[in-house]
């Protein structure tokens, strides 16, 4: 080797060992940062503030036992443990609803912070702190001195904002109510797609096309008290008649939307999963125990860490297990040993679209009731900070019924109505279950509680058990507020929120509670289905209501119990069995005749394949995943060349979320030729269309046929905010390994890559020592810590895992 080459290779090689030595030097420094950060599991930290000591007991798991000598201690060292653990999610979640996401990340999360402050929540949480009762006020004033103590314990900031070069902002009494304000927004639409979904379809077709295909009610509804309708009528060709198009219909379903970034730092929702929960109850008359039994697993987008806290909290007179939400001192579901519940989104109707009636020549000036005059549209502004850029303002039309956010098929502003936007929604009173000792204690509480609205069951110690709705209703006066309709004259309007007396109520005999209608049979169910008929549903409304097939399988498997106990319940919580698409099943072989067979090679070895059905949602089953591809291609088939003119009103208009499974069967079943899609030249035809499209599918995603497992399609994305932002290269140790899982949308066991149960819970008040309870992640948010994943595998198999706190493994004591 010449000298010259040799001097330059030794001279590369000295470049490349000091490089490697400063990159090891800074990854050491950023790894003892990190470490630093760590929470305090052991020893003592003073907390200024706390009347007497405060002992922190953890398991194995990392769940605190936290025992003081008041509620207010209580809440001040919950405040310090969330601040240790959690704060970046409690950080998070305050932004998310303020809009100040983009002061972190920057222009990305733009588009999420402009969605989020039309609605001026930051705003609205200060007024809400004035409203408050003194006793709530005490409680969320110790916790919050509890989580900026709990922050400025640590060693060294949250590893995140390491990251970010950037340092925690400390946490305020309004944060918690902002954190109420998230969950909000991720509950309930804050533009109300599912109205403006129903608004373009009777705009298009008509209310013959609204009764068919979105019902309010369908004959296979599972609701509480028995309550079904009759389906509409098939709309005639004089509504909707595909022969006359004046172009040739769609054939295939659009290809999923390209990320606008509206989701940015978190995970855009599966469009199919299904936003909510199960919650189910047996009457002591049921159980082994004589006590009432309950079961609760919310459906959640999954995210590192959970949205759960963990916690048992003891003072004087209580004892209380279940889940926290970091941000606020609630036990949101659990048990206090004499009651237990649980909650489901209620998909409740709380807000309204109003048409505005406004004036042609000045169309900013619009009729309202009470006003001599017109009112002027009111223009709004916020100042965004992004990091890295100059501020953005972002501009909003509001009236005084709330802010503009769309407009009908005449052009007219559209108006949204919230009960978000009234302070009087929003208040802590859901605390006081803490103090409920039967299900008419917890009722009361829940009529008076300011959280998103929920089916909310409990069940007490002699055996009662209830459903209800919790959070505000608005009281609606001449109209059902399932369209957009007109406030200008005053005869439709809201006289305010549902006053707490007029809440329907669903219970068993003897718990000393007025009822809308008798638990069935000692049995309560919810799982996102309309819940009840009558002048209960008239209160409710209708939010966009779930399809009833989960909520009657969960009806049909605890109809037969009797001494049931809690692994009883936990089974219904893992059943996977595909009811739900049986039916499709048999119409897929029926479909694929010998004669179909014969011209394909591929739709020989789909028969053959199907065939073989399992019957569940297993991570090996082939034939689950090819029906389930089936329902979706027919569905497209069928629907895309009907609502193709809707589409092409925006991407409000939603049509996987309507209720459509009734009026799929009937067209099926009836042949309409004016639905058809002239692609095709007859309803068998597009049927082997969609069985067809089942083969290219799978083939598309680079799988066989028979290689193509429903664990494979299913298989876990459990990710945190930082992989949404960063290469993956610098974020993959941060989430938690792909697993495939069972489980789908239409069974007791929801289950998509992000989205799916966020806990499950099994309990009978008085005896916690017999109840289950897991959830996927562990406790503690920072990666280091030996929380991180603890208990994870235990939620992905389904194992039963108690309740309880188990053997104390850490002890600290914070002192005054």
């Amino acid at each position: 080797m010449k000298p010259a080459v040799s001097k330059i290779l030794r001279l590369l090689a000295a470049v490349a060992g000091v490089l490697l030595l400063l990159g090891g030097v800074a990854g050491g420094w950023f790894y003892s940062r990190v470490r630093a950060s760590l929470p305090q599991l052991d020893g003592t930290s003073a907390v200024a503030g706390l009347a007497a000591p405060v002992k922190v007991e953890r398991d194995a798991q990392g769940v605190p036992t936290v025992r003081g000598q008041s509620r207010a201690d209580v809440s001040r060292a919950l405040g310090w443990l969330h601040a240790q653990e959690r704060f970046f999610q409690m950080d998070l979640l305050r932004r998310s609803s303020a809009g100040e996401l983009a002061e972190l990340f920057g222009a990305a999360a733009l588009p999420r912070d402009r969605a989020a402050r039309m609605h001026g929540f930051r705003k609205l949480a200060q007024t809400v702190l004035t409203r408050l009762p003194t006793t709530e006020r005490a409680q969320l004033d110790a916790y919050t001195a509890g989580v900026n103590a709990g922050l400025a314990a640590l060693a060294e900031k949250p590893f995140e904002y390491l990251v970010l070069r950037t340092s925690p902002r400390p946490w305020s009494a309004e944060d918690s109510v902002l954190v109420i304000y998230s969950m909000t927004m991720d509950l309930q639409d804050p533009v109300d797609r599912h109205e403006q979904t129903l608004m373009v379809l009777r705009d298009t077709f008509g209310e013959e096309a609204v009764a068919f295909f979105a019902p309010a009610m369908t004959p296979a509804d599972a609701a509480l008290d028995g309550s079904t309708a009759p389906r509409a009528p098939v709309p005639g060709p004089n509504v909707i008649d595909l022969r006359k198009r004046p172009k040739p219909a769609v054939t295939l379903a659009p290809a999923a939307p390209a990320d606008d970034g509206a989701g940015f730092p978190f995970p855009r929702r599966d469009p199919e999963a299904a936003l909510g929960s199960n919650a189910f109850a047996l009457a002591g008359a049921h159980t082994a125990s004589g006590a009432a039994l309950l079961a609760s697993d919310p459906h959640l987008n999954h995210a590192v860490p959970n949205i759960w806290y963990r916690a048992s909290l003891e003072w004087p007179g209580h004892q209380l297990t279940g889940v926290t939400l970091p941000g606020t001192f609630a036990l949101v579901i659990g048990s206090n040993r004499h009651i237990a519940w649980g909650l489901t989104v209620a998909y409740a109707d709380t807000g309204d679209l109003i048409v505005l009636q406004t004036n042609p020549i000045s169309p900013r000036l619009y009729t309202a009731p009470g006003h001599d005059e017109l009112v002027a549209v009111e223009q709004r502004h916020e100042t965004i900070l992004v990091k890295g850029a100059e501020p953005v303002t972002a501009t909003y039309d509001w009236t005084i019924w709330g802010p503009v956010v769309t407009t009908n098929e005449k052009k007219r502003p559209v108006v949204y109505r919230w009960t978000a936007h009234d302070p009087a929604a929003t208040n802590f009173a859901y605390t006081s279950l803490e103090d409920a000792t039967t299900v008419a204690d917890a009722v009361a509480i829940a009529h008076r509680s300011g959280i998103p609205a929920h089916n909310f069951l409990v069940a007490d110690t002699a055996g009662n058990i209830a459903w209800t709705i919790v959070g505000a209703l608005p009281k609606r006066v001449g109209y059902d507020g399932r369209l957009p309709t007109s406030w200008a004259f005053g005869d439709r309007r809201w006289e305010g929120l549902l006053p707490p007396d007029e809440y329907p109520v669903v219970t068993t005999k003897g718990a000393g509670l007025p009822a809308e209608s008798p638990a069935a049979g000692g049995r309560l169910w919810s799982a996102n289905q309309r819940q009840i008929g009558g002048t209960g549903f008239a209160k409710i409304g209708d939010g966009g209501y779930y399809r009833p097939s989960r909520a009657a399988q969960i009806r049909d498997r605890l109809a037969p119990l009797e001494g049931a106990a809690p692994k009883d319940l936990l089974a219904i919580q893992l059943d996977d069995r595909a009811l739900f698409l049986a039916p499709y099943q048999k119409l897929l072989l029926d479909t694929l005749t010998p004669a179909v067979v014969a011209e394909k090679k591929s739709r020989a070895e789909l028969r053959v394949l199907v065939e073989k059905w399992e019957g569940r949602a297993t991570v090996d089953s082939v034939s689950y995943r090819l029906v389930r591809e089936f329902r979706e291609a027919v569905r497209a088939r069928v629907f895309l060349p009907i609502f193709e003119p809707c589409l092409d009103t925006g991407p409000a208009f939603v049509w996987r979320n309507l209720p459509l499974e009734d009026a799929l069967w009937t067209m099926l079943r009836e042949k309409p030729a004016h639905l058809l899609n002239p692609a095709f030249p007859n309803w068998d035809a597009v049927l082997v269309a969609a069985a067809d499209d089942v083969v290219t599918a799978i083939e598309k995603q680079g799988e066989t046929l028979a290689g193509a497992t429903w664990g494979k399609r299913n298989t876990s994305r459990i990710r945190h905010p930082f992989s949404y932002a960063m290469p993956a290269f610098l974020t993959n140790w941060l989430n938690y390994p792909a697993h495939p899982l069972p489980g789908d949308n239409d069974l007791p066991r929801v289950q998509s890559p992000t989205h799916g149960a966020s806990m499950r819970l099994v309990v009978s008040p008085g005896r916690e020592n017999e109840a289950f309870f897991h959830m996927p992640g562990g406790q503690s948010g920072h990666p280091l810590s030996p929380y991180f994943r603890a208990g994870h595998e235990s939620w992905e198999n389904g194992d039963p895992t108690p309740l309880l706190p188990g053997r104390t493994e850490h002890t600290l004591e914070l002192k005054p």
